[in-house]
């Protein structure tokens, strides 16, 4: 008798658990293409005047813009998806008193939510490989065609303009873009200091050269500071010893790179003694960028509780997306500033995320009382 009961009860917390699920899911796709496709049309709009003036535009031109850049526009969405899929399922659960039953029953507000937590994990998985394996690939894409000024003609695209910036002895190095892993560098400045650290020459070249272990600029100019003298070259050698892999993993771009790859990346720098607290907020923020979803039904659990009387549901609802929005204010913030190193990047991506996964449980736990 009690194993019949016990299997009742796990027959009916799955369906519950199945039910609560699918209406978020339903609710999150309905937001996600709706959203996405309103901000793809946005972003057609304000772009369409550059796209048709570049060479060879078409209308195919305006489709290959849309492809290349809804993914960009897609993967920023989810959190903000999910918080608002959550605050729709739990007002419409709490409207129809569907929440008054379950909670009569003997269910609890943590049973309620873990339905919609476990949904969007899939989700926070579906972003992870989505970013991976179709935004990296297309966003390097768009990015070369925007340098290329929407050309449909141009079969090859130019590189990606990163203005990469890198330091030997005290010189400093500016390139404009990065190519050939890194053995090719486009429109080079040095700056060239003297024994007394004050700036002696600038020189600026078209591009540079990595061949049998040596660089060479070719088609160079050279100022000297001191007297104001302009020396043109053809070609130079050009005595620094940073290898082409230190410019290739300086010019990397959060959204053209992919979490392996960057990590790669990260520990090469390492290795050779680079600060590397930007590529580590970097990659940590790939990570936790799509798991944020997960605590976005605990934010939006304030929406769920509560007697639906007068204006009381309006203002939980509004309550909660406040909070959800704090989350991301906070995250932005705290990104930024592991980015310049001010915080621990560990702390600057994963910090926002403990902090309101507490203040989600704390609403729950107020809810249970």
């Amino acid at each position: 008798m009690a194993r019949e009961r016990k299997l009742r009860h796990q027959k009916a917390v799955g369906i519950l658990t199945r039910y609560l699920a699918v209406r978020f899911l339903t609710a999150f796709l309905m937001l996600f293409i709706g959203v996405s496709v309103a901000f793809q049309a946005l972003s057609l709009l304000s772009e369409s005047g550059d796209i048709l003036a570049g060479e060879g535009a078409s209308f195919h031109s305006l489709i290959r813009y849309t492809y290349l850049n809804w993914p960009q526009l897609a993967t920023q969405l989810p959190p903000f998806i999910a918080l608002l899929a959550a605050l729709m399922t739990f007002a419409t659960l709490n409207q129809r008193s569907e929440i008054i039953v379950m909670k009569s029953v003997g269910v609890s507000p943590f049973a309620i939510v873990r339905p919609l937590v476990l949904a969007a994990g899939v989700i926070a998985v579906c972003h992870f490989a989505f970013n991976e394996f179709v935004v990296v690939p297309t966003t390097k894409r768009l990015t070369q065609w925007q340098d290329a000024d929407y050309s449909m003609v141009q079969k090859t695209m130019p590189s990606v303009s990163t203005d990469t910036w890198a330091s030997e002895g005290g010189n400093l190095i500016r390139v404009r873009s990065v190519t050939r892993n890194g053995t090719i560098l486009d429109d080079v400045t040095y700056f060239e200091k003297n024994k007394q650290d004050i700036m002696e020459t600038v020189v600026t070249a078209d591009f540079a050269a990595y061949v049998d272990g040596k660089w060479t600029l070719f088609d160079l100019t050279t100022f000297h500071i001191s007297n104001h003298q302009l020396t043109r070259q053809s070609e130079a050698p050009w005595p620094i010893t940073l290898p082409p892999e230190r410019f290739l993993a300086l010019s990397l771009q959060r959204d053209t790179v992919s979490f392996f790859n960057l990590a790669e990346t990260a520990r090469q720098l390492q290795a050779e003694g680079q600060s590397i607290a930007q590529l580590m907020s970097w990659l940590n923020q790939k990570l936790a960028n799509p798991i944020s979803s997960m605590i976005m039904p605990l934010l939006g659990a304030l929406a769920a509780f509560g007697v639906f009387r007068g204006g009381m549901l309006f203002i939980r609802i509004a309550l909660s997306a406040a909070i959800g929005f704090m989350f991301f204010v906070v995250d932005n913030l705290l990104l930024a500033l592991g980015q310049f190193g001010s915080l621990p990047p560990v702390l600057a991506a994963w910090g926002p995320l403990a902090l309101f996964l507490f203040l989600g449980i704390g609403i729950i736990v107020y809810a249970e009382e």
